[in-house]
């Protein structure tokens, strides 16, 4: 039986590299997106193209209902889900000094990268546990979450509590899900070449060029993902709620 990976945010940027590369790894690839299927068709025509089993679902993981339905037109369309990779995520529209930082803003932030992650997740483990367990493990999950989990920013405020809180959300459900089989994991991305970082790509062209990154490039879509099939695979079964960094080394502290 062929395994499900559901994977969020999936039309571009990071996403849509997981997608591709677990659909490579031999996974049914569901990719969740807001948009009309049809706003992405030349993506998905790509991926039929490489000979990648796909389906589409369109969905707001901000919203219950959303939420509770990608979850049943998945099974409907591949019986199960054995994957979750929680990548969907946005920034702030505007980015303002803390002092400055709007509750709408917050609110928008936290209620897509948090409370739809956390929700979602919630969904697609109560699934996770009633279907049959196939292999070695009943289920993976897989967040994405940000180096700005640790790494503070004060014009984007909202932005790093919302990827503290998924670091947490990994914690919790890591601890929870043991005992079923069902393992938790964590990637934290840092300067990945995507739309949600083209906006400021001076500022990180500079930060790299000055040496903040020991690998001193860009990462990319595809180096998350290589991140994410490992996970995805058989290769962790005895270790869950852990993350690792993928980061160029941003993480480690020089003197």
């Amino acid at each position: 039986m062929k395994k499900v990976a559901l994977v969020t945010g999936a039309s571009r940027g990071i996403g849509y590299g997981v997608a591709r590369r677990l659909g490579k790894d031999g996974f049914c690839v569901v990719l969740v997106a807001t948009r009309a299927q049809s706003d992405n068709q030349a993506g998905l025509d790509a991926l039929t193209a490489e000979g990648i089993d796909w389906r589409y679902v369109q969905g707001d993981i901000s919203s219950h209902d959303d939420r509770l339905r990608i979850v049943q037109q998945t099974v409907a369309l591949c019986g199960r889900i054995d994957v979750l990779v929680n990548n969907a995520g946005v920034a702030p529209n505007q980015r303002a000094d803390l002092l400055d930082m709007s509750e709408e803003s917050f609110d928008r932030v936290v209620g897509i990268n948090t409370k739809g992650n956390l929700f979602l997740t919630q969904a697609v483990a109560k699934q996770m546990l009633a279907q049959p367990q196939v292999g070695k493990k009943r289920g993976t999950i897989i967040n994405i979450s940000s180096c700005s989990a640790e790494v503070v920013s004060v014009n984007r405020g909202e932005y790093c509590v919302s990827k503290a809180g998924v670091a947490m959300l990994t914690s919790l459900f890591a601890a929870r899900l043991a005992g079923e089989d069902i393992f938790v994991h964590e990637i934290r991305p840092g300067v990945i070449a995507t739309d949600m970082t083209s906006t400021v790509q001076a500022k990180y062209d500079d930060l790299i060029a000055k040496g903040a990154f020991p690998v001193a490039r860009w990462g990319t879509p595809e180096d998350i993902a290589g991140a994410v099939s490992a996970f995805a695979g058989d290769n962790f079964l005895y270790t869950t709620g852990n993350y690792v960094d993928v980061d160029g080394g941003f993480h480690i502290k020089q003197l």
